[in-house]
């Protein structure tokens, strides 16, 4: 049912857009990663929960990763047409450029589609599923280690202080812990080992059951006498702080789902500072959703470099292009979220200007008999690229030819 020609260029599209879309998330999520393993060891988490916020960020790295792929895929494919002369045969048996785009925008509209899932609906709930889990790390809700060598307080009246911990923190020796009231009364407790125990009937109360120690009780009285005492076992409970219950979704616009968006932007109970938000947020999503349909044109005209040249400035340009757009449409989406610019002039003005940009591109290339989109920076490219050799390159020395020979005397 597919003709032959669409089946060899969406292989040629597919694979590096495959392999863009992984390679780009895949940075994203390494650079978080870092900073969420430094989040999770301050804080005292366990490691499990790292993997959990990166699966919750997925989404939203995602639909960056959609757009860039989409575009280096087509950009990639025609280039690869365009430096092995295909696309010329192509072109000499009539077929056009509009014609050669059919199987790229079948996949644009694929990726549109999934795009349009991931910015309306699943990027805000994971969003807030990921703030809530920073929350529960720092509320200490997903479990806290204790760190030894390292004084912790618990429960503002306690310090614990463990010297080393084995059988992963089943067993842990050289414990002293300092535990003060409100009466000013204050017991200093060693111990040589000791563990942490749950119980049933208080989920808010842990007991650290210690092993052959001693304890000093300080009354707070002038003129009175710690007392000591040693034990061979003793049960020290813990109360754990209360765990406060996380917001309710919705505090930040980027966690409203479509609906939500449209019932508050254009409803006259909201307030204003709210509909500008979410008015904000729904252009800012609309339009970076719109700008993949332009994607295989600006892929198309960046991808054909001149003729016998392998110049791959195509690939840097376009990066830049949709790079600057993205950052355009995210400061445009703070000031008109602050009521400060109509979002037509914060997101569609310039919309307007790089698509029309983006269609005269694809024009010269398409329409304009050796036309092309960047020809002026191929020169300066190519020209620069010269320069450099010329300034790297080493001057081979000459060879040197046999000596002159003295005129014969008459």
């Amino acid at each position: 049912m597919i003709p032959s020609i669409d089946r060899y260029i969406l292989r040629l599209v597919i694979v590096p857009m495959l392999g863009v879309f992984a390679l780009a998330a895949s940075l994203l999520t390494l650079d978080k990663m870092l900073r969420l393993f430094d989040f999770v060891a301050v804080e005292g988490g366990p490691v499990g929960v790292v993997f959990k916020m990166l699966g919750a960020l997925i989404p939203e790295y995602a639909s960056l990763a959609i757009p860039l792929g989409l575009l280096l895929g087509v950009l990639l494919a025609f280039r690869k047409l365009a430096t092995s002369s295909e696309l010329d045969t192509m072109r000499a048996v009539g077929l056009s450029y509009n014609r050669l785009l059919r199987m790229p925008y079948l996949i644009t509209l694929v990726m549109v589609a999934l795009n349009i899932a991931l910015v309306f609906y699943i990027q805000p709930i994971s969003r807030y599923y990921y703030e809530q889990m920073e929350y529960e790390l720092r509320s200490g809700a997903l479990g806290a280690s204790i760190k030894v060598g390292e004084f912790t307080t618990i429960a503002d009246r306690m310090a614990l202080r463990i010297e080393e911990s084995e059988d992963d923190g089943r067993r842990l020796i050289g414990i002293f812990a300092r535990v003060a009231n409100a009466k000013g009364q204050v017991l200093s407790i060693s111990a040589r080992e000791g563990a942490f125990l749950s119980t049933r009937d208080n989920p808010d109360t842990i007991i650290l059951r210690l092993t052959e120690g001693t304890i000093i009780q300080d009354t707070g009285m002038q003129g009175q006498t710690p007392r000591v005492l040693s034990f061979s076992r003793h049960d020290l409970p813990i109360d754990l702080p209360a765990i406060e219950k996380f917001r309710a979704r919705g505090d930040a616009t980027r966690e409203y789902i479509l609906p939500e968006l449209l019932k508050m932007g254009w409803s006259r109970d909201s307030a204003p500072d709210q509909r500008d938000a979410s008015v904000a947020s729904f252009n800012f999503r609309l339009v970076e959703i719109v700008m993949m349909f332009l994607m295989p044109l600006l892929a198309v005209a960046l991808a054909i470099p001149p003729k016998r040249s392998t110049s791959a400035l195509g690939v840097f340009v376009s990066i830049v292009m949709v790079v600057a757009y993205h950052k355009i449409n995210q400061y445009g989406e703070d000031v008109a979220s602050l009521g400060r610019l109509d979002p037509i002039l914060a997101f569609w003005v310039p919309f307007v200007l790089f698509a029309g940009l983006i269609i005269w591109m694809y024009y010269r290339v398409a329409y304009v008999p050796g036309g092309q989109a960047i020809g002026a920076l191929e020169m300066a490219f190519a020209k620069l690229s010269k320069r450099v050799r010329k300034l790297f390159s080493r001057r081979r020395p000459r060879a040197a030819g046999p000596a002159p020979q003295p005129a014969p005397a008459e």
